[in-house]
């Protein structure tokens, strides 16, 4: 007994340290958030930055004058150019700045959107999967300091990007600086949105990649009700108000600007992070309020081989890729309907760009650019498959599945395999097939057999991409961003090679710039033969690497 209780009688309590309050520590945390993930936050900013001022600056000096740009805005006047694009504000006076807010706002708020639902994500449910978190409360440091400061990085970070593309658009650009900073201002706040409805779900699934597919689904949702609403009715109607996307567009910023819309952004942020904070405090740590489904007593017996298994853990993510490529290229497929012909003559004569883009076959070239736009979706999805490898083995379960009697060999190559043909299948039916149904819908006339060769021929250049990035991992893990680098490349020679005249070894380096101009031009066989050798030659590489290094090493 203690001194106090023999001269009182009545049991003290030993004296503990004070709780820290909810927000204790958040300024630690954020500074380490910050130190952390420069790298992830600052490439995106650039990223988007330069694009979005290179596309003001390109569109001007593509489309000088009023008959050109009018010529433009005729050719996204019909549904499927509302659908991917705005409600159309300014389309009889086609001004370098409405072609910005029509053609490139909807695209900046998803790439916004989605990059603060990942950041969310990743600082705070994921932080808890892994057990990161845990460490981390075992210190002096509040409920909510670590909520609140991946909050505070995505708001320095959209705060950033909103200041910096103010100045260079209305600088650089030349666009009206008001007109510019109420669209910008919008498109951030729809990130934030979007980052409010991202820290609602992870609240409510247990798994950080189940939190972040949840609110990229919403984002998906958004932009599809935005555009059925504005196809309904010119300028939208009350389903095009449903989405939080709309607010922004409705400011009708360089045509008849209007700040009132903006206050829905501020307030869905107001609500969504109060609800967010509700249920934050209603669950345990390292729990969700949506229970997780329960599982067999025991696996079946197929997920013994390591190709089952390897479906199984890329199962849910094809099936949502496959929803999301579905939904959009049936949408798309509204260009391809009885008038896509006269479309495409229309695009190839708005200026010497278009032409040489468009020469010899028009329509060819409009296929081909639709389906681009689905390889390249598709190349991002299969790189980032192959590299969950990376993850599986830093967190040990890739470990658990060597323990049992499969080769690396066999696992390597099993995991490839689920890829490449997951890749093969929304190649052809999430992209060509797709199309061809969207255009039944316009009463189009364009066949399956061509849809769908075209989606194929992209398939070697996505393999060499896949082999690329496998080889990247097995030999030297922490170099798997270079898998990145060569999509970027792609991306870049695909979009803007003929109009930045990009030097022949610089283009060649692009997988897709040997696939060719298929169907504007018949596919070149040794072309197509010498990327899958290409690929196997990395696939054997990544085979030797993978069976010589120690896991967790590299």
């Amino acid at each position: 007994m203690t001194a106090q209780t023999v001269r009182t009688g009545v049991p003290v309590a030993p004296s503990s340290p004070s709780s820290p309050s909810a927000l204790a520590g958040t300024g630690l945390l954020l500074r380490f958030m910050l130190r952390r993930d420069r790298a992830r936050l600052l490439v995106p900013v650039v990223s988007l930055l330069v694009f979005c001022v290179y596309y003001v600056t390109a569109t001007a000096s593509l489309y000088p004058t009023a008959a050109d740009r009018l010529n433009r805005a005729e050719s996204i006047s019909n549904a499927g150019g509302v659908l991917l694009s705005g409600p159309g504000y300014g389309l009889d006076d086609y001004t370098p700045g409405a072609m910005f807010a029509n053609e490139m706002s909807l695209w900046v708020m998803v790439f916004l959107a989605m990059s603060n639902i990942f950041h969310i994500t990743r600082n705070t449910r994921a932080e808890e999967e892994t057990g990161r978190a845990e460490l981390v409360r075992s210190l002096p440091v509040g409920r909510h300091a670590e909520t609140v400061a991946a909050w505070l990085v995505v708001l320095i970070v959209d705060a950033v990007f909103g200041v910096l593309a103010c100045v260079l658009i209305s600088t650089v650009g030349g666009l009206a600086a008001v007109d510019t900073c109420v669209l910008v201002a919008g498109m951030v706040l729809t990130g934030l949105v979007f980052a409010a409805v991202g820290t609602v779900t992870c609240q409510l699934t247990v798994y950080g990649r189940g939190a972040s597919g949840l609110a990229c689904a919403l984002v998906g949702a958004a932009v599809l009700i935005r555009g059925l609403g504005d196809v309904q009715q010119p300028r939208g109607n009350w389903v095009s108000w449903l989405s939080p996307i709309a607010w922004t567009q409705q400011s009708r910023a360089y045509v008849d600007l209007r700040l009132w819309p903006l206050g829905l952004s501020v307030a869905a942020v107001v609500v969504l992070g109060a609800v967010a904070a509700l249920l934050a405090g209603r669950r345990d740590f390292g729990e969700a309020l949506v229970g997780e489904r329960a599982g067999r007593a025991d696996a079946a017996p197929r997920l013994a081989k390591p190709f089952w298994f390897a479906f199984r853990q890329l199962r849910t993510a094809l099936l949502c890729w496959m929803a999301g490529c579905v939904v959009m290229f049936v949408l798309s497929g509204a260009f391809l309907g009885e008038n896509v012909g006269e479309i495409a003559d229309s695009l190839a004569s708005q200026n010497s760009l278009t032409e040489k883009i468009f020469a010899g076959d028009p329509l060819g070239a409009f296929l081909r650019i639709f389906l681009l736009h689905c390889a390249l979706a598709v190349a991002g999805f299969s790189v980032a498959a192959i590299l969950r490898m990376k993850g599986e083995e830093e967190e040990g379960r890739l470990g658990l599945e060597l323990s049992r009697p499969a080769s690396r060999t066999r696992l390597l190559m099993s995991r490839l395999a689920v890829v490449v043909l997951g890749m093969l299948v929304l190649l052809v039916v999430g992209g060509g097939v797709a199309l061809w149904a969207g255009s039944l819908l316009s009463h189009g006339q364009i066949g399956l057999g061509e849809l769908t060769g075209c989606a194929a021929a992209f398939a070697p250049g996505i393999a060499v991409l896949i082999a690329f990035a496998t080889a990247c991992y097995a030999w030297f893990p922490r170099a798997t961003p270079v898998a990145w680098v060569l999509f970027a490349v792609v991306v870049l020679e695909s979009f803007f090679g003929r109009l930045l005249d990009l030097p022949h070894a610089v283009s060649a380096l692009s997988p897709f710039w040997w696939v060719g101009d298929y169907p504007v031009s018949p596919v070149d066989p040794s072309h197509m033969a010498g990327l899958c050798v290409v690929a196997a030659a990395l696939v054997a590489l990544a085979v030797a690497g993978f069976r010589r290094r120690d896991l967790l090493t590299g």
